[in-house]
């Protein structure tokens, strides 16, 4: 039976593997579902000390799946607010689960796939890889805690550079903007992303889920902003805007907005 999310565990480590490869990964429902099952299973087991999160095939995660959006006409809102939910639920478990979360980035991370870098707890990301925001290019709002995280990593003006302008990131600029940490061969992302999971879980894991739970309370806000962004971009899906870019990037045509 296909599974949207790979899980796989081993050596007290869980990699957990967005696995639409054929769709760039792009969020669905049912991944959102299974994002979060994967999430509060490895909250809720002790023996998991640190998770990978990372994409099958070329991309990491190209952000929500606009054909699906699309596809429920008149019932998009709710379909993306009940497709936040989950993915929203996923972060808070990822953020205030014990066991260190590295995103691995593989190719191309844009939308919500980069609220999945930002909620991680370290990221590393291939030499080819790159990253955009993606958002208001297709009429719509940022959702997946970008709105919250985004501009506490990159700074406001940075965050509003990549929001409302779209730039592209390189995975130069994005270690150079703070966005991830470390950039690797493409080759060798999957292999340093796990030894650098071993060297985790091999250390004190109360004492980072105590460091993590520390950090949060630093901002608090992160989840009534997330609710938020489920309403706006639900909202935002309905409007001529909305259906306008998202029509025109299925088109593959210049966006006319009223």
């Amino acid at each position: 039976m296909h599974t949207t999310v790979a899980v796989d565990i081993r050596d007290r480590v869980a990699t957990l593997t967005l696995n639409r490869a054929d769709a760039s990964n792009a969020l669905t429902l049912e991944l959102a579902r299974e994002l979060l099952s994967a999430a509060q299973r490895c909250e809720a087991d002790r023996e998991i000390r640190a998770v990978v999160l990372t994409g099958a095939g070329k991309h990491f995660c190209f952000g929500g799946d606009l054909r699906a959006m699309r596809g429920q006409g008149e019932g998009a809102p709710g379909y993306l607010n009940e497709l936040t939910t989950h993915l929203h639920a996923a972060i808070s478990a990822f953020t205030r689960m014990r066991a260190p979360v590295i995103a691995a980035v593989n190719g191309t991370a844009a939308g919500a796939g980069v609220g999945l870098v930002c909620a991680a707890d370290l990221a590393l990301c291939a030499s080819s890889s790159r990253f955009s925001l993606a958002y208001t290019g297709v009429g719509l709002a940022p959702d997946g805690s970008v709105s919250f995280l985004l501009p506490r990593i990159v700074g406001r003006r940075r965050a509003m550079e990549l929001l409302l302008l779209n730039r592209v990131l390189s995975a130069e600029e994005a270690l150079a903007w703070g966005l991830i940490n470390q950039v690797v061969e493409d080759a060798d992302l999957a292999a340093q992303a796990q030894a650098l999971a071993a060297k985790l879980a091999a250390g004190p894991t109360e004492s980072f889920g105590a460091t993590k739970r520390l950090m949060d309370a630093s901002s608090p806000g992160l989840e009534s902003q997330m609710a938020l962004e489920g309403r706006t971009i639900a909202a935002m899906s309905s409007h001529p805007h909305g259906r306008e870019g998202i029509a025109a990037f299925i088109e593959k045509r210049q966006a006319s907005y009223p």
